[in-house]
């Protein structure tokens, strides 16, 4: 083996004699190592000027949040107005409204997240059982399309749909004799409309990667259930199902960290006064008191709040990713 290695010139027989772990391997010169740090630069370099953004709008902006401590007022700036500490944090928790805020928020969310993967678990099976490519293509378009339409675009289709001359309003009572019933202005509808249409405009999307997960499955595994008699249903139980676990588990412990995010731009072009009971989220809620009643510190206060009570639950998802799924960034 060594005058087959020395007339060859392969210069990995000796790491596969020995079980070097670490073959002796060269490119035209170049180690391995070398080489991928090459290929790799002009990557690093497209990423610069998206860390530029990133550093310019996300972090030193973040240096505002001293606001949170003060009692701001836009005419002394940051640097004159008044330090109060933790006096803001203080008042947001005497304020009745802001833990029914909280549980909307969560309650929303949870649902979102809930109906928002099962929804696309199914669609993603049921797509893979259309044999004709062009008609599950179709189909995929179709369902794809809401995701790249904006909720100013949508919430007003909604609001024509949803109102009591609406097209909804219409169909149930014509059919059922059902009483025109306002979506939008009624706190016992307002939560499953918000989910509804939310999962309606993203399902589409997320059953994309659940697709891709599917198609990662060993054909044998469905030619050997066939032979054995199992049919559609069983083989989708058994082979597709399993299979879409991993990735299954990785998105559902990654989003732990959207508990506190109940969609904003979804909530401020579809609420009004009238459901502020059951569809007041933290973010429009922030929103108000910053924007709309002018109090800087106390919204600043409660959005801080989220920001740390968010990263944790962030890390805490990636964690269990890492754990669970063997997902890793790093």
């Amino acid at each position: 083996m060594e005058q087959l290695g020395k007339i060859t010139g392969d210069e990995n027989w000796r790491g596969r004699k020995y079980g070097n772990p670490r073959p002796l391997m060269k490119m035209k010169g170049i180690d391995m190592a070398t080489n991928k740090r090459i290929q790799e630069k002009p990557l690093h370099l497209m990423m610069i000027p998206s860390l530029v953004l990133l550093f310019l709008f996300c972090y030193i902006p973040m240096f505002g949040v001293i606001i949170a401590f003060q009692k701001y007022y836009p005419s002394l700036g940051i640097v004159h107005s008044k330090f109060i500490g933790w006096d803001n944090f203080e008042y947001m928790l005497e304020i009745p409204f802001v833990l029914q805020t909280v549980k909307n928020t969560i309650i929303i969310a949870v649902m979102k997240i809930i109906i928002g993967a099962v929804v696309p678990i199914a669609v993603a099976i049921l797509l893979n059982e259309i044999r004709i490519k062009l008609i599950r293509a179709g189909i995929q378009t179709l369902i794809y399309l809401p995701h790249f339409l904006s909720w100013v675009i949508l919430s007003g289709i909604l609001i024509d749909i949803l109102s009591t001359q609406g097209i909804v309003n219409g169909f149930l009572s014509s059919i059922f004799g059902i009483e025109p019933v306002f979506f939008l202005g009624d706190n016992n509808w307002f939560r499953y409309v918000l989910v509804v249409s939310d999962v309606w405009k993203e399902f589409g999307f997320s059953t994309i990667v659940y697709m891709a997960a599917i198609a990662g499955i060993n054909p044998s595994l469905y030619e050997s259930a066939m032979m054995d008699g199992a049919n559609r249903w069983k083989q989708a139980l058994y082979i597709t199902l399993p299979g879409m676990l991993p990735i299954i588990i990785l998105l559902a412990t990654l989003s732990l960290g959207n508990v506190l995010n109940a969609g904003f731009d979804q909530v401020f072009n579809l609420y009004n006064p009238a459901v502020y009971e059951t569809g007041d989220i933290i973010d429009t809620m922030i929103y108000r008191m910053g924007l709309v009643e002018m109090q800087y510190g106390l919204s600043t206060a409660v959005g801080l709040l989220k920001s740390v009570i968010s990263f944790i639950l962030i890390s805490i998802s990636y964690w269990m990713a890492y754990r669970f799924a063997n997902y890793r960034i790093f």
